[in-house]
């Protein structure tokens, strides 16, 4: 009889259910007297959690222990390299390179892809430093949680998710333009156009929600499978790209390229600012680290030199584009394929649009790996229901938190235009980056119960002066503001900071990998990405403002005291 009870436990439990413990097992939410007695204990609540860090420990081995069934270890360094190959190609250049070239920068497009280009690789550097130190599928939240603490992991959280729903739905309405283009001159032609919905929600798009349906399916079906069948179309989008970027320069005219700058210097780094869309996605490599065989070996090899690479192509294909057909008359949904038929290569056209959909579909299937292990985390962490954490005991994946990102992102896919989504992803995904940089200095120059009280004041003093002249410097250029005092005096002041910090002395080493030259390349990435942050414009921070109040509130009312609770039940268990 002793043999048979271990038949009951938990672990014999189905990974299908869906009880109310599932998704709220933490004692606030047993009754409604109980959810009364926490939220009347807000405040002394969220003092608690505002600042507190978790630990690597923590995020490494506690919360993996929710998931109830390991992640697979499966992947090597080769599986990493055309992993992010396959995320960051295809999920920004087929995709919103047309539409910024016609509406803000022009032929220099190229440089907006630079300038992103730059920024995206100073934020590499800091995500590598982490992921082969802390390498859980939680990403850019467990590093936050870990340096930032509970709060300011919770907004990054809440806008990993947004980057992760407007991201696949954005992809997923490119999909499908691509796709109507090879059929018709017309990428809305197989949308449904409903005139009582207002502009932006009102073109109807069943197909992208098909694509995304069948992705997500894909990336549950299990991770080896996904990377494989991602290596396979990785192959044939990189010989498309070969021939996009040879035939556009046999094709080209320079006279295309006249006037180089038609919206000015602002339309430049407004462009820049959208088009860091495109270089999203190599944090889905960070994501994967929980799944890699040596993350602390592989993972640098596959961050860095799969992003220089990138950015090289990028600007090789924006300038090609730009250089066969005029700014003015490229096609904004399906930029590339129509601007080979606007030459005279009907054929190229179609060969063209399955590359951009073979590469959509692999920064699909990758992003659903990636998204799926960033809500994974925060279900860990308790933020969310920590059903959305259980991993399947059969394929290894987390199919409840795959599934959870599939039908929201379907829906937003289902209704919003790419113009919409494209702003708010660029938003949520700057702002990350930079959370990430303060991040990394926090972590090289604080350690808690070690650091002491005047040198940590010190750093804290330098790290508000460079946050504060960043801002200063995208304020201005806000304000189109074109006078060189401004710039100077807050460049100035950036420096300074900087400089003051790096007399500091460190008080951590990076065991594995550690970005050089700190704390001049994460306070330049703090730099970059707030600026470019401030090329938004207004609607796009208005819509940031509006997603992020919606998350404080739901902290509030569920997310805080969920983390409350488990925090107070492991510190009682230990």
């Amino acid at each position: 009889m002793a043999e048979e009870k271990p038949s009951s436990s938990t672990t014999t439990r189905s990974y299908w259910r869906c009880s109310k413990k599932d998704f709220f097992p933490e004692t606030s939410f047993q009754s409604m007297s109980s959810y009364k007695t926490a939220i009347s204990q807000t405040c002394p609540r969220l003092t608690d959690r505002l600042l507190a860090r978790s630990s690597s420990t923590n995020e490494l081995v506690t919360l993996s222990k929710v998931s109830e069934n390991p992640m697979q270890k499966c992947l090597t360094w080769w599986d990493l390299i055309w992993l992010s190959f396959g995320s960051v190609v295809g999920s920004g250049i087929f995709v919103i390179t047309g539409q910024e070239a016609h509406d803000h920068a022009g032929p220099a497009i190229v440089l907006s892809y630079a300038i992103s280009g730059l920024s995206a690789l100073l934020s590499v550097f800091c995500y590598t430093e982490f992921a082969a130190e802390v390498p859980v599928a939680g990403g850019s939240f467990s590093y936050l949680r870990i340096e930032l603490g509970d709060f300011i992991a919770f907004i990054a959280a809440g806008n990993i998710l947004l980057e992760a729903l407007a991201g696949a739905a954005g992809l997923g309405r490119s999909w499908s333009s691509y796709f109507a283009s090879m059929i018709k001159s017309d990428s809305d032609f197989l949308r449904i156009k409903v005139d009582s919905l207002p502009d932006g929600f009102n073109l109807l798009d069943p197909l992208a929600v098909v694509v995304l349906l069948v992705a997500n399916g894909i990336a549950m079906s299990g991770t080896k499978r996904t990377s494989w069948l991602n290596w396979v179309a990785s192959l044939v989008s990189g010989a498309v790209i070969v021939f996009v970027i040879v035939f556009g320069f046999i094709h080209a005219k320079t006279s295309n390229l006249e006037p180089f700058f038609p919206y000015g210097v602002k339309g430049v780094f407004k462009a820049a600012a959208v088009v860091y869309w495109s270089y999203t996605g190599f944090d889905m490599v960070a994501n994967m680290a929980e799944e890699t065989k040596k993350p602390s070996k592989d993972i640098p090899v596959g961050l860095v030199g799969s992003m220089s690479g990138i950015t090289g192509v990028y600007c090789l294909m924006a300038l090609a584009l730009t250089m066969m057909v005029k700014y003015n008359e490229i096609d904004v949904n399906a930029a590339y394929s129509v601007a080979f038929e606007q030459i005279g290569m009907s054929w190229a056209k179609y060969l063209v649009s399955i590359c951009a959909l073979k590469g959509m579909t692999t920064s699909l299937l990758v992003g659903s790996l990636g998204q799926a292990r960033y809500t994974t985390q925060i279900a860990r962490a308790h933020m969310i229901p920590p059903i959305f954490a259980l991993v399947h005991p059969k394929t290894g994946t987390p199919v409840y938190a795959t599934l959870l990102v599939t039908s929201i992102s379907a829906i937003i896919a289902f209704f919003s235009s790419l113009d919409v989504l494209s702003s708010v992803l660029s938003f949520s995904t700057l702002f990350i980056f930079m959370l990430i940089a303060v991040a990394l200095l926090v972590r090289r120059y604080y350690v808690k119960d070690v650091t002491p009280k005047n040198f940590l004041i010190k750093f804290f003093i330098c790290l508000l002066i460079v946050i504060g002249s960043s801002i200063g410097v995208s304020a201005l250029w806000n304000s189109d503001e074109r006078g060189w005092i401004g710039y100077t005096v807050a460049g100035l002041v950036w420096f300074l900071g900087t400089l003051g910090m790096a007399f500091l002395s460190k008080q951590r080493v990076p065991k594995v990998w550690g970005v050089p030259l700190v704390p001049w390349l994460p306070s330049l990435s703090i730099v970059m990405n707030l600026f470019l942050i401030g090329s938004l414009g207004l609607v796009a921070s208005l819509r940031f403002i509006i997603c992020s109040a919606v998350m404080i509130v739901y902290y509030l009312l569920v997310g805080l005291h969920a983390t409350y609770d488990v925090a107070h039940q492991n510190e009682l268990s230990a």
